[in-house]
């Protein structure tokens, strides 16, 4: 077997061990069938919520063994037929079966990525915030190019996206945008993000095509399942209404159902602009209450925390990843040094490579799948 294939061997065992691992493989049917034996209780759907947790945690642990099992399965499959190509001397049954092998390891890697996302609220959708920062119009312009960066990005995952407010810059792009992102391991995913991201680029709006470097943060939060109980208090926060600046028909333009709710104690601000006010109220809390549970998620975990303390103003010196279209092409990400000269996929949404680099990074720069060998 070609040094090549070997090491794509390794590398899916070293695949394999870890999905086991992250399942505990042993007990993983046992589990399988007392979930089976729960739901097949008649009383279980007496209680709606809990029905539906056990379901969800039986459909996870299927997909985990059925993901294990078919890497196994094509890796088994596919070294005994490059084994028989070479006995046989038949190059074509030795091509196929390494272009198999080459999906595999693809297809592995991605799923041993998708391991990694065992947060408490990895598997969320998620909430996304995008603020224009220093710069002016160019900031403004930049934070409307992050956001369809971003859906973009969505919508190839397959994922929802629901715009929840927004606010239009005085000449171009937008101040501020927030959206509700909903899709398996949405938080997960996107929870990378949060920080301040540089644009270099010869300005369109400069007469005299100057480069200008401008900022927009970005902040992700989790969407809280609705058995996750976050209290607050009626007297701890302010609830305004306001006439929505938006698109959106007569009724948005005449009608104050645009809704703003402040929570005094820790000087969060959320907002929503749909057509109903009550329908605003709802989504604005259910914005403060994920705002709040992350707060509290990131009191437990350092490593989230430190990257929130780290993102600081949009300005000079806070930023986690710069965009470069001018004089060269680059986005680099200043915390695992991931890096691509192919900035208008990056603008176009691909974005996996950086979330891949960031999740497989642990504390010091040392990749997670690595400090497990240790």
């Amino acid at each position: 077997m070609r040094a090549e294939m070997t090491n794509i061997v390794e590398a899916v065992k070293k695949t394999l061990n870890l999905l086991g691992q992250r399942m505990d493989l042993e007990t993983a049917p046992h589990r399988l069938e007392e979930f089976n034996a729960m739901i097949e209780d008649g009383d279980l759907w007496a209680d709606p919520a809990r029905a539906q947790k056990l379901m969800r945690e039986r459909q996870m642990l299927m997909d985990q063994l059925e993901t294990y099992r078919r890497i196994d399965r094509e890796l088994t499959d596919n070294v005994e037929l490059i084994e028989l190509g070479e006995m046989e001397e038949d190059p074509e049954i030795v091509g196929e079966a390494e272009k198999a092998m080459r999906s595999l390891k693809a297809f592995a890697r991605e799923k041993e990525l998708e391991a990694l996302l065992d947060g408490e609220a990895d598997g969320n959708d998620t909430f996304l915030e995008i603020n224009a920062g220093a710069g002016g119009t160019e900031s403004c312009d930049w934070a409307s190019i992050l956001a369809r960066m971003y859906v973009r990005w969505a919508e190839k995952k397959g994922y929802k996206v629901e715009l929840q407010s927004e606010s239009a810059g005085e000449e171009a792009g937008i101040k501020s945008a927030a959206y509700k992102i909903s899709g398996p391991n949405a938080y997960g995913w996107l929870k990378s993000e949060s920080g301040v991201h540089r644009l270099v680029r010869i300005s369109p709006y400069d007469s005299a095509a100057r480069r200008h470097t401008s900022f927009s943060s970005v902040w992700v939060y989790p969407v809280v399942d609705d058995n996750i109980e976050i209290e607050v208090q009626a007297n701890d926060i302010r609830i305004d209404t306001y006439r929505s600046s938006g698109a959106g028909g007569q009724h948005v333009n005449t009608t104050d159902s645009a809704v703003r709710i402040t929570h005094m104690p820790t000087g969060i601000v959320v907002t929503s602009s749909e057509k109903s006010q009550h329908q605003n109220r709802d989504i604005a809390m259910k914005a403060l209450k994920s705002r709040l549970y992350q707060m509290e998620l990131d009191k437990r975990n350092a490593s989230i925390n430190a990257a929130h303390e780290a993102k600081g103003d949009a300005g000079w010196g806070n930023q986690i990843r710069s965009y470069v279209l001018q004089p060269y092409q680059m986005v680099k990400d200043l915390r695992t040094g991931h890096e691509t000269s192919d900035t208008g996929g990056v603008l176009d949404g691909d974005l996996d490579g950086f979330m891949a680099a960031t999740l497989a990074m642990g504390v010091d720069g040392k990749s997670r799948a690595d400090a497990q060998g240790d």
